[in-house]
């Protein structure tokens, strides 16, 4: 598949880009998408090395050069529409977008949570599932709406929680399966397979009732519960 066919991906990070990572692996590997340009807030975010060494445009917008959300936002919305993408990916983009900023890439904006949501939307999920006795926790994969964190679920990885648990030891866990669940959503989308319609995600054109499960492989090592 020459590039020309490939779906143009701009991933937004802040951070490390563990999932970056993830999704440039894949693409090298064949996938049916191309990574056209990484954009992150935050000009020491690892990501930004991690797009150079892989040969992509990196660009750093950082939010505190702006007045307030809005016209970071816009100005965002600009350098996003230069590299002309079919998908906008948020990898570890740690800001909340304005309305204006989610409409405009409506049915065509994902980001990755880590939870099995509607279960602990926001921040520091590892710690508020172990706190509240959950007994399975994970990440969720969705398309991105006005409401944080509420838009429809696409698909959905597991991952049993342990009684000696940590935060930071089933963050590493949770991470693990991260990788693997984005770039089989981006693959999706990028095949065409995947669409969101009036709130509702269309996998093979058939609305999904319950988010799909991205099975563990078989040599994943779970906790042993007592």
């Amino acid at each position: 598949m020459n590039s020309g066919t490939r779906l143009p991906v701009v991933v937004l990070i802040s951070g490390s880009g563990s999932n970056l990572q993830a999704l440039i692996d894949d693409a090298a590997a064949g996938a049916p998408y191309e990574i056209v340009g990484v954009i992150s807030n935050k000009a020491d975010a690892y990501g930004l090395t991690r797009a150079k060494q892989a040969g992509i445009p990196a660009r750093v917008l950082d939010h505190r050069d702006f007045a307030d959300r809005q016209s970071f936002d816009q100005a965002l919305m600009q350098l996003i529409d230069t590299f002309d993408p079919g998908l906008v990916v948020l990898a570890g983009f740690m800001r909340i977008l304005t309305p204006e900023f989610v409409r405009h890439y409506a049915g065509r904006l994902l980001n990755i949570h880590p939870s099995l949501l509607p279960r602990h939307q926001g921040l520091d999920t590892h710690r508020r599932a172990i706190e509240a006795g959950d007994r399975e926790h994970g990440a969720s994969v969705h398309f991105v709406t006005e409401e944080l964190d509420g838009g429809p679920v696409i698909v959905q990885s597991r991952v049993a929680i342990a009684d000696d648990d940590a935060p930071d030891s089933l963050a590493a866990r949770v991470l693990e399966t991260e990788h693997r669940l984005y770039p089989q959503a981006v693959r999706w989308f990028a095949e065409g397979r995947l669409r969101m319609e009036q709130d509702r995600v269309l996998l093979d054109g058939t609305p999904l009732q319950q988010p799909v499960e991205l099975p563990l492989p078989a040599d994943a090592q779970q906790p042993r519960l007592a």
